[in-house]
């Protein structure tokens, strides 16, 4: 049995402003500028003052739902902007632990690099959860996203990394979205749900709905679970989220620590192209 999420811990990186419910955000108060984005990734905008007033979803009312659905640029529903009160039965009790827990903090433990690219590259390890808790024939969607851990960039010298100055200007939030959302809570425990998909990029231009992130920029996970039975109602849903900090890592365009290189060629089966037979050292050109 893997360890517990820490609430506490997820709750530390959280830019946004929480209600009395612990680990869970209203999405509806980050939503006041949001740009469309190529599914299943959600752009979000800068978010104001943390002090800022919140909407519960009771307040929001149809006008609200609607504006805030159109500025998703999402298409817009009777049924949709009729119920931002409603409930979905009892309350559960979701609890989430990281697979290949061990691995990440092999990693961790070295300072855990991620390769982006124009084209988008994929994580590894790959983060992958699994899920318990949940209300069998509730429906769910859950997310993902990536976020700057302080305003620093880094180096790598003398064989550690170092800050280097002040971060890059920030790169356009996103969130992505699991393809699966949205399923059922016994879908979703029946097997460890796997972000494999999600890439990572320094494009900009990105029009692939991919995770934009600054090179020499160090960047932590989050994983969200969202209780709703439609994408559509995201505006007014609430956010339950977990961090993981062994998965914290920084983002480069080539890996700086052979270590790294190394622990990735031992464990990566895509990256058996690189290995000796036997000795599991990469090849010389």
């Amino acid at each position: 049995m893997r360890d517990p999420v820490d609430t506490a811990a997820a709750m530390t990186y959280h830019p946004f402003h929480h209600t009395n419910r612990p680990g869970a955000l209203p999405l509806p108060a980050f939503l006041s500028a949001a740009q469309p984005s190529f599914f299943p990734a959600l752009t979000f905008p800068e978010v104001g003052p943390l002090s800022a007033p919140q909407l519960e979803p009771e307040q929001l009312g149809a006008a609200a739902s609607e504006a805030a659905l159109r500025r998703l640029g999402l298409p817009v529903h009777p049924s949709t902007v009729k119920s931002p009160k409603e409930r979905e039965g009892p309350d559960d009790e979701p609890k989430v632990t990281l697979e290949s827990k061990n691995l990440w903090n092999e990693f961790h433990n070295m300072g855990t690099e991620m390769v982006i690219t124009k084209s988008g590259r994929r994580m590894f390890p790959p983060f992958k959860v699994r899920v318990e808790g949940l209300d069998l024939t509730a429906k769910y969607i859950l997310l993902m996203d990536i976020v700057a851990v302080d305003d620093s960039r880094y180096k790598f010298h003398s064989s550690r990394w170092t800050v280097a100055g002040k971060a890059d200007p920030e790169m356009p939030k996103r969130m992505y979205i699991h393809p699966d959302s949205p399923s059922k809570g016994g879908q979703w425990m029946s097997k460890p749900v796997a972000f494999h998909k999600l890439k990572l990029t320094n494009n900009i231009s990105d029009k692939h709905g991919f995770t934009i992130l600054n090179s020499m920029h160090k960047y932590q996970p989050r994983f969200h679970i969202v209780r709703a039975n439609d994408i559509m109602k995201l505006p007014y849903s609430t956010f339950r989220t977990y961090v993981f900090p062994e998965t914290e890592f920084i983002a480069v365009t080539a890996y700086q620590n052979e270590k790294i290189t190394q622990l990735k060629i031992d464990n990566n089966p895509f990256a058996k192209g690189f290995r000796d037979t036997g000795n599991g050292r990469r090849e010389k050109r």
